[in-house]
Parts: structure tokens; C-alpha cells; sequence
């Protein structure tokens, strides 16, 4: 994603909201998928919100602090995330949405010589001056951050997030807890993860300069096993006469190395993402 050894700064702005009053924690902890109730002040969390059916609407960012909460809405529907909150907040709950805007928000981002990472240092940025420890670093143009997406297989395409697929399909393993009790959607991920339930998967794919491409690797095209529908690209991006993308692989063909393009006999090659993580590997309640 860049020629050079020096990282690279995404640097975007965000849909926000702002919720304040004692009941913050626990409104969040229920209408979202991270254990927030005993998380610490300031500590960057991230988080889903999904349907009653466990479905992703929204990828989120929190931030707790002693009046409330603030809410970067990474990627999604952040007006169906304000409706969605304000229709079921009760006066009992102690919370309010004071105010929904735009947060600017800084994240580094490797260097190309370095195994992609997604835990990477983010900011959230108060005021319109960078600080100095970051002045110095190379602003990621958009087709560098979709590079870097791909590589790492973060699932922020309208493809993916595309409110028919849940966080065990997507990797988003990490964003969600199996230990905290009831939450919108805890029933369905719950069952999906002790079942190993999942009808499909996110994979990387790559189509190497060597094989010649009878068409060009496009969104939506099927992956093919033995003649067998086995996956669907969403996303695809060109390097050099290369290709790669994500794709979403059935569970039955998960275990192979490649599979085929539907629209010719080119060899797909499969790689699990680096940030995939299976569900409960990192939250606690």
C-alpha cells in the first residue's frame, strides 16, 4: 500500500452521537454487542449493533466517560443507529441523545514492509490541529486504504455490512461479547457460536498476474467448487495484472485452497483474513 517505509495516517470523519446521563453504560451494554457496563472511562471500545436477529446494522466506537458516552458510527446507517437508540430509550434509563455531528477520527496505519494490523493507535480528534507526534506521517489516499483493508480483511464494504450478515460470518469476533447477558441480538449469536453455526464465512482471495484473466474478478460474481456455487465476491480491487478482494465462502468450501470464477476457469486462491477473530476470543464481561 505504499512504496516507503514511513506509516501511513487515515484521517476521516465520522457520524457521532452523544449520550449523556447516569444510565449511559447500561443503555449501550444492551443495544450493542461489547461489554461496556464495568468497561473503564476513555477506553476505546469497539462494538455492533445488531438486529434482534443478530444481523449487523452498524460497527461502532465508544468511548465511556463520568457523564455518558460519545458513539462513532464507523460504518453503517448512523441515522438508523438515531432512530433505533431513541425509540427505545425510556425515561427510566437516565440517558438522553444531547447531540449526533461529525467526529474527526485519526488511526496509523503500518508500513507496507509490515504485516498488516488493524489494532493499530486511533485518536479521536478534538480541535483541527494534528498532534506533532503525527504531523509527520503520509496521508493514506483512498485507494491505499482500501489496499489496506483488503489486506487485513475488514469487512466495511456496503458488501459486507450489508444487514444480512452477522459478526461470526464477518470476523468481528473481537467486537462482540459471549459473557454479558442479554443484548439486541444475544440470542441468535449465542446459538450461532455454541452451534458453530454459520452458513458462510469472510475469506481474502487473490487471482495471481500469471493466470490470465478471461474477465475481470467483479463485485458479486460467484465463486464456484466442482461445478457448485461456494461464495460471492464483495469487494475486488486490481493490483499491477493481479486481483484481490473479499469474499463470502459457504461453509462447505472453506477448507479449500481456491475455487473458480464463475465467469471463466481461473483459480481463486483463499486465505483467511488476518483480522478475522472467532466469536468470545477477546471480550469479557
Amino acid at each position: 500500500m505504499n512504496d516507503g517505509a514511513q506509516a501511513l495516517l487515515w484521517d476521516a470523519s465520522f457520524p457521532s452521537l452523544r449520550l449523556k446521563g447516569g444510565g449511559s453504560r447500561q443503555f449501550l451494554h444492551g443495544q450493542t454487542s461489547a461489554a461496556i457496563q464495568q468497561a473503564p472511562d476513555h477506553q476505546l471500545i469497539r462494538s455492533c449493533w445488531l438486529t434482534a436477529t443478530g444481523r449487523v446494522q452498524a460497527l461502532l466506537e465508544v468511548r465511556l466517560d463520568p457523564e455518558g458516552a460519545d458513539v462513532l458510527v464507523l460504518c453503517g446507517d448512523a441515522e438508523a443507529l438515531l432512530t433505533g437508540f431513541d425509540r427505545v430509550i425510556f425515561p427510566a434509563d437516565r440517558v438522553k441523545i444531547t447531540q449526533s455531528g461529525q467526529r474527526r477520527r485519526l488511526q496509523r496505519l503500518c508500513p507496507a514492509h509490515q504485516p498488516p494490523q488493524w489494532d493499530q493507535e486511533v485518536l479521536w480528534l478534538e480541535g483541527t490541529s494534528l498532534p506533532s507526534d503525527w504531523e509527520s506521517l503520509n496521508l493514506a489516499n483512498p485507494d491505499q486504504l482500501e489496499h489496506w483493508r483488503l489486506n487485513l480483511g475488514l469487512p466495511f464494504s456496503k458488501q459486507e455490512l450489508n444487514g444480512d450478515t452477522n459478526p461470526l460470518e464477518l470476523g468481528l469476533g473481537d467486537w462482540v461479547s459471549l459473557d454479558k447477558g442479554c443484548y439486541l441480538g444475544q440470542e441468535t449469536i449465542a446459538k450461532l457460536a455454541s452451534r458453530d453455526g454459520v452458513k458462510q464465512k469472510l475469506r481474502c482471495w487473490t487471482v495471481q498476474p500469471s493466470e490470465a484473466l478471461a474477465t475481470s474478478p467483479a463485485i458479486g460474481d460467484t465463486l464456484l467448487h466442482k461445478g457448485d456455487r461456494a461464495g460471492t465476491i464483495t469487494s475486488a480491487v486490481q493490483e499491477g495484472s493481479s486481483w484481490r478482494g473479499l469474499a463470502l465462502i459457504r461453509r462447505g468450501a472453506l477448507q479449500q485452497p481456491s475455487l473458480e470464477l464463475s465467469t471463466g476457469s481461473q483459480a481463486v486462491r483463499l486465505q483467511e483474513p488476518p483480522a478475522f477473530q472467532e466469536c468470545g476470543s477477546a471480550q469479557t464481561s
